[in-house]
């Protein structure tokens, strides 16, 4: 594979390049004790090595920079050497901060210039499919600042007001219209000078990178998400990861 320390090659100025930033660094509490959630076998391989396929899977990408656990680096490095990854994409690995805001802008500062769109991935989206990560790079390419995949919701959903006290029921105050909300996934595609603004400007915490380019008033975009980008939070969630993969090598034949 490529060596994970050495940013990719500068091109044409008019080439339209993009990047992948994958925030890793995180614990992952709700799936238990262990390791990073991101270094969770899945199939047998670190969900993380999964991720990083389904980003590098696209044509379009050519540089992921996987930002690590700040005192992890070296074995995320070992990590990526050891598995098969698509020779024509470069990787790099950078150590993370505190929290999942502040590893993304890690991995900004590590992004070499020539790179014009920038997509941030989940590390616990690691099934996310081809077409999707190819939907939100075109909408980019289209001139959208921002992009999120997402899908309509299944279920009604309901804003309610803190109880009056822990374990009580929580009255109901709003039931949103369901048609106009979208459950967002990852990745999430940026203009790449939007989204640095977007880091530089908005220093509350949020839940996601599009949220930040909202509060500038910049128009995000949603995409057609997939139901396998789903997020892997808890243990079920691992069996539903495996079930698709099994099924998977069932429809490849492998």
């Amino acid at each position: 594979m490529s060596d994970v320390s050495r940013p990719a090659p500068a091109e044409t100025p008019a080439e339209v390049r993009t990047a992948v930033v994958i925030p890793a660094a995180g614990r992952g509490v709700r799936l238990g004790p262990g390791a990073p959630k991101a270094l969770r076998a899945l199939n047998g391989t670190p969900m993380l090595i999964h991720a990083v396929r389904a980003m590098a899977a696209s044509r379009a990408v050519s540089l992921v920079v996987v930002v690590a656990p700040p005192d992890g680096a070296g074995e995320v490095k070992s990590l990526l050497d050891a598995h098969a990854l698509p020779e024509r994409t470069d990787f790099l690995v950078v150590p993370g901060g505190e929290s999942r805001q502040e590893s993304v802008k890690l991995g900004l500062d590590a992004l070499p210039a020539h790179y014009d769109i920038v997509l941030v991935h989940d590390a616990a989206r690691p099934l996310v499919p081809v077409d999707t990560v190819d939907a939100v790079i075109e909408a980019v390419r289209d001139g959208a600042p921002a992009v999120v995949p997402a899908l309509p919701l299944a279920d009604t959903v309901k804003e309610v007001a803190p109880a009056t006290a822990p374990g009580e029921p929580e009255p109901v105050v709003a039931t949103p219209v369901r048609a106009r909300l979208r459950a967002v996934q990852t990745p999430q595609g940026f203009d790449r000078a939007t989204l640095i603004h977007a880091h530089e400007t908005v220093t509350e915490d949020v839940t996601d990178d599009a949220s930040m380019v909202e509060q500038l008033g910049r128009t995000v975009v949603v995409v057609p998400g997939h139901e396998e980008a789903f997020k892997v939070t808890r243990p079920l969630d691992l069996v539903l990861a495996e079930a698709v993969l099994a099924r998977r090598r069932l429809n490849d034949g492998f």
